[in-house]
């Protein structure tokens, strides 16, 4: 029996050292390759690719403005325009030092970071804008600055505060890395490499500059560079776990049981990771290697009974390599329990119904797999065989 490619799913995770978590959709790209063996689908979830990601609509209309707000509004009347949070007691002695003395950057700047750390983007970036205003010469003024503009989606604002810090500040770290990795989220590789090497030059030990060239050699299609880089990352630090879950997929796509080793280390960091223990699964399953795919599958559903991939490739194997079919039907039908549009599972549990000589429950789910992606050919075809 032959192996060919289907199509792609996608599915998401966060970037894993991201500064920027919490308003950037910053993520890896998971790519889920349905594999037809025979005319059944194997789901494969390799944590691959990341990218920049803008939200849309309404939503990047609320953070652009939180960038938008004219500067010079900050210090009119702060106690008003801060009304709301006045209770804080550190809010309240901030602006009290405003009202006494509405030139006193460090004052703007302080309250800056207060709603900075609080998420209150617009009011963070009246504030700290204020302080740059009054004082230029600082350069924790313009990081933070572009701190909030980059988390409020203001991008060419981020860079051009990133640059005003390293004008004052040239061998600033902190800034170097972030405009290296922001460069990195919306794609300009070369000047990702160029900030993360200015970092290395100052701190020729400094991890995350070399985890950053690392994502950027992986999407760049530089995989050995990319294993050098994340292979530098655990060598400072023995204990970075998102670099050997990194080392783990690079040497995965190239079938190397190295993978194995690189998973194991990062289980052996975070033993509950599921992440960890189904990408080891996964190389398992690929390399024949069933019972022990069945025992990292099975692990991860003692410790969450939803995780959907799980019961999937537990059906898969019960499918295709041991024709068990109510098993298989078993599996998908959990999976199903949880996500009533997981088409895959559909399909594969209508095949297991075909094959057991369930034909009405087997066009059931073939035609409940086409509701939810009309498209699907393998379920036409399938329809057609029964029909």
């Amino acid at each position: 029996m032959s192996w060919k490619l289907k199509f792609v799913r996608q599915l998401r995770t966060e970037w894993p050292q991201s500064d920027y978590k919490i308003v950037i959709l910053c993520h890896q790209e998971c790519s889920i390759k349905g594999c037809i063996f025979d005319g059944f689908f194997m789901k494969k979830i390799i944590l691959g690719k990341f990218y920049f990601c803008i939200f849309i609509g309404g939503i990047l209309l609320l953070f652009a403005g939180s960038c938008k707000q004219k500067t010079e509004s900050a210090g009119d009347t702060p106690a008003d325009i801060y009304d709301s949070t006045t209770s804080d007691e550190t809010l309240q002695q901030l602006n009290d030092r405003i009202m006494k003395n509405p030139k006193d950057a460090s004052a703007y700047f302080a309250r800056g970071q207060v709603f900075s750390a609080k998420n209150i983007l617009q009011q963070a970036f009246v504030d700290v804008s204020k302080a740059t205003i009054i004082d230029s010469t600082r350069p924790e003024y313009f990081l933070l600055l572009a701190d909030i503009c980059f988390r409020g989606l203001q991008i060419q604002k981020a860079v051009q505060a990133f640059e005003k810090c390293l004008q004052l500040e040239p061998e600033n770290i902190e800034a170097n890395l972030k405009l290296s990795e922001l460069y990195m989220y919306i794609k300009v590789y070369p000047k990702a490499i160029d900030y993360a090497n200015t970092v290395l030059r100052i701190n020729k030990n400094n991890q995350k500059a070399y985890f950053i060239k690392g994502f950027v050699y992986k999407e760049s299609g530089d995989t050995s560079r990319a294993i050098s880089s994340f292979t530098t990352v655990v060598e400072l630090d023995p204990e970075n776990y998102d670099a050997y879950i990194q080392l783990g997929i690079l040497h995965a796509a190239k079938g190397n049981d190295l993978a194995i080793q690189y998973y194991s280390n990062a289980l052996r960091i975070r033993p509950s990771s599921e992440e960890a223990l189904y990408n080891r699964g996964l190389y398992y399953q690929e390399s024949g290697l069933l019972e022990k795919a069945e025992e990292d599958y099975k692990l991860i559903l003692s410790k969450n009974s939803a995780y959907t991939n799980a019961y999937y490739n537990l059906g898969f194997i019960a499918l295709v390599n041991k024709k068990d079919y109510p098993e298989a039907i078993r599996q998908f039908s959990k999976a199903i329990e949880i996500d009533q549009n997981y088409v895959e599972a559909f399909y594969n549990r209508g095949v297991a119904y075909q094959y057991s000589g369930n034909k009405k429950s087997a066009e059931k789910d073939f035609r409940s797999a086409l509701s939810i992606f009309p498209n699907y050919s393998l379920a036409k075809d399938r329809l057609n065989e029964l029909n």
